[in-house]
């Protein structure tokens, strides 16, 4: 097997950086990069700690990661399964990544800074939703903001709703839960009460 072990061997395969790929790039958030920022219900979020590197799902009502000014995105740590995997990294090692994606549209655009957690109560009183305060907030200083073109998007075909997969062919979370407990977690019946429990417990 060849192994790329230098970036001169990188960057002998890959050639030189075109223009667009590089004046992308600003140091914060610009009124244009903000538009994207503040449309999109969905973002992945990459952190890093002493266990290795993890991206997590983040998801919302569109604007949910707040845009507090040029060098400071926020972003409320909704209910979840209390593995805190995240926020344990963020306390430990300040760098991380946000994706923000946008259903119908090509681009992504991408923020990595450095972020610390507020508990500051005015704060978390701000970010509620239907009367329920997130239990912290993400707050990140914004290093490199910038779009990522649309090939990955164009040749996965993402938002095409004709290649939706039927959940029905996958496993679900309770076979799943199941298999890795040897049927002492899990099965049909955390999937079927799993519905309600989401929808009591969302925000």
């Amino acid at each position: 097997m060849s192994v790329i072990e230098t970036v001169e061997q990188l960057e002998a395969i890959y050639g030189v950086t075109n223009d667009a790929s590089t004046v992308k790039v600003a140091d914060h958030v610009t009124p244009l990069y903000r538009v994207f920022v503040e449309r999109a219900p969905f973002a992945a979020l990459a952190t890093i700690g002493p266990e290795g590197i993890d991206c997590s799902p983040r998801g919302d009502r569109p604007g949910f990661v707040r845009v507090h000014d040029p060098k400071t995105l926020m972003l409320p740590d909704r209910r979840g399964n209390n593995r805190v995997d995240s926020l344990r990294n963020i306390v430990r090692d300040p760098r991380v990544s946000l994706m923000f994606l946008i259903p119908g549209s090509g681009n992504a655009v991408r923020a990595n800074g450095r972020a610390h957690l507020s508990v500051d109560p005015e704060l978390l009183a701000s970010f509620e939703v239907e009367g329920k305060a997130p239990r912290s907030v993400m707050v990140m200083h914004v290093d490199e903001i910038y779009f990522q073109c649309a090939r990955a998007i164009v040749r996965s075909d993402l938002w095409n709703p004709d290649k939706r997969i039927d959940p029905k062919t996958l496993p679900t979370p309770g076979q799943i839960l199941a298999e890795m407990s040897d049927n002492k977690v899990g099965g049909a019946e955390y999937d079927h009460a799993w519905p309600a429990r989401a929808a009591a417990t969302m925000w």
